[in-house]
């Protein structure tokens, strides 16, 4: 077990997170809380706003707590307050990715039975496609530039819809406008049956170690006992009530959403959300004319911002420190970073089931190449592929326990099983060497997901797609090193009929995954290696 918690940082302080969340909007009510495109709300008008929500969802719609909601936002000043909204509503909030596939929004809806959505209006076409083989009853709809100033909203609204043209045209009855339901003049009172402790807030849909995407049952308590675990770390290098961070992590993403839904407003902190992180040049002209104490992002953005031409334009006077995570961090990559920023990379690392932080390197005591100590109050060990644990130095599965591990994969006894020992040791799926003073380095994964800039792609999934195609006899899809991403998806098929092109086999995937998920190389293979029960595989590919 590693360090204990000090007394002010027990989970114990509060008993679900609406509490959490009505304690930091009424300690920080006047100071800066989320900011987007140049305006900012406080914790007061977070507070207000999401009070609103909450009473909207209670009195004008047929949710009652427990059910399930999702979100489909890209970071926007919706987010934190449907979030918080949701959550005193005693709703389970599920995170959904916006860059899913119509395909993908399928899978994930019907699997945690969400019965209501708040989506953004540039993503409706695809929810429009599905809703009827889903259980969504109420659909609620937000635009670009709302809760922005009057004269910015409408200016933002109409340059999505007519001039950028990321708005499809739609049809969903009977939805509900977002400013309608923020208008609601209900008293909001605190549902009977509002979730705690152990009750689930949270369904991160993840694929675990194994298969396709499931929904991890992560609930008030992991998340708020999480909370104060990565708060231990950040209380060695950011103060509160005075940083201002920047967001470029998406919120729907773990990491993401414990640091800046949580983490920070619970220290008084002023985050500044980036909309569209791939937007280089859009986030250095924010990076220049903000003074940012830090942020948290990924290999590829580090390296895109170090590329980017005019990078020297910027102040780093102000920055305390910058953390990775998600995937892997280039040391040439960090070396760099801390050259022209003077600020060291600080690498963490953490998995979704985990709420998601395990470990993270310690400020001013950064070892390169390791993912730091675990965070306190976990437990760690290194267990061979006979399930003994190994000796101090060895490699082997990384088994986790701690308050932060989920309850389980929501509906799915075996998964949760087959990854969760009785004794509650969590079974990570990464190999990894433990130093004597307990620095982990992450050796390799023991499945075959693949890492694409932090996002997990599971191979199962992209195979069962392409395998779809009439032309196609079987795939298989394995990661290979990429300098930008990671990791990057390989696809080898056998073609059923001989004319199929990897043309047409690239466009088949466009139609079903999301960006990230389709492959960079398409290699047209007469067979594929096979065991000898008749499994493809994937090691001898590599």
């Amino acid at each position: 077990m590693s360090e204990r918690l000090p007394d002010e940082l027990r989970p114990e302080k509060f008993s679900s997170l609406p509490e959490l969340i009505d304690y930091f909007c009424s300690e920080h009510a006047d100071l800066p809380a989320f900011s987007c495109f140049g305006h900012t709300l406080n914790y007061r008008e977070i507070n207000d706003l999401s009070d609103r929500f909450a009473s909207y969802l209670i009195n004008k719609t047929t949710l009652q707590a427990g059910d399930r909601i999702a979100i489909q936002l890209p970071n926007l000043l919706q987010f934190p307050v449907v979030v918080y909204g949701a959550l005193r509503a005693g709703l389970v909030v599920v995170n959904t990715n916006p860059l899913y596939t119509a395909r993908e929004m399928t899978h994930q809806f019907k699997d945690s039975g969400v019965k209501a959505i708040v989506i953004l209006s540039s993503f409706c076409q695809k929810l429009q496609q599905i809703i009827d083989e889903t259980e969504i009853e109420t659909v609620i709809i937000t635009q670009l530039g709302d809760l922005q100033k009057p004269l910015k909203r409408l200016f933002l609204n109409f340059a999505a819809k007519n001039i950028r043209r990321i708005v499809p045209s739609f049809n969903l009855p009977g939805s509900i406008n977002f400013q309608t339901a923020i208008r609601s003049a209900a008293p909001w009172l605190e549902p009977p049956k509002i979730g705690s402790k152990d009750d689930i807030a949270l369904l991160m849909y993840t694929g675990g170690t194994t298969g396709v995407p499931k929904g991890a049952m992560l609930s008030h308590n992991n998340l708020i006992a999480n909370m104060m675990q990565l708060r231990a770390r950040c209380l060695l290098v950011i103060e509160d009530e005075v940083e201002t961070i920047l967001a470029p992590l998406p919120l729907y993403h773990s990491y993401a959403f414990l640091l800046h839904c949580l983490t920070m407003p619970y220290a008084g902190n002023h985050n500044i959300l980036v909309t569209n992180p791939r937007d280089i040049d859009g986030l250095v002209k924010l990076l220049k004319k903000s003074l940012i104490s830090g942020f948290v992002g990924i290999n590829t953005l580090y390296l895109a911002l170090l590329e980017h031409k005019h990078f020297g334009d910027i102040s780093f006077s102000s920055m305390k420190f910058s953390g990775a995570g998600g995937m892997a961090m280039s040391s040439s990559v960090a070396k760099e970073w801390q050259r022209r920023t003077g600020c060291e990379v600080i690498e963490g690392y953490g998995l979704t089931e985990c709420s998601p932080v395990v470990s993270v390197n310690i400020p001013g005591r950064v070892r390169a190449g390791t993912v730091g100590p675990v965070v306190p109050e976990t437990e760690t060990k290194v267990v061979g592929d006979d399930g003994v644990e190994v000796a101090a130095g060895e490699r082997g599965e990384l088994w986790v326990r701690g308050p932060q591990v989920m309850l389980g994969y929501w509906k799915n006894e075996q998964a949760t099983a087959e990854t969760i020992t009785d004794d509650g040791w969590f079974k990570t799926g990464d190999y990894v060497e433990i130093s004597d003073d307990n620095y982990i380095s992450i050796v390799d994964r023991k499945k075959d997901m693949i890492l694409v800039s932090g996002f997990n792609v599971f191979p199962n999934e992209i195979e069962d797609w392409v395998n779809q195609h009439p032309a196609v006899l079987e795939s298989a899809a394995i990661g290979v090193p990429n300098e930008k991403t990671g990791e990057s998806v390989k696809l080898f098929v056998v073609a059923r009929d001989k004319t199929l092109t990897i043309d047409e086999i690239r466009t088949h995937c466009k139609q079903g995954l999301t960006a990230y998920k389709i492959p960079r190389e398409i290699s047209l293979v007469s067979d594929l290696p096979k065991s000898a029960i008749g499994k493809i595989m994937r090691r001898e590919l590599r």
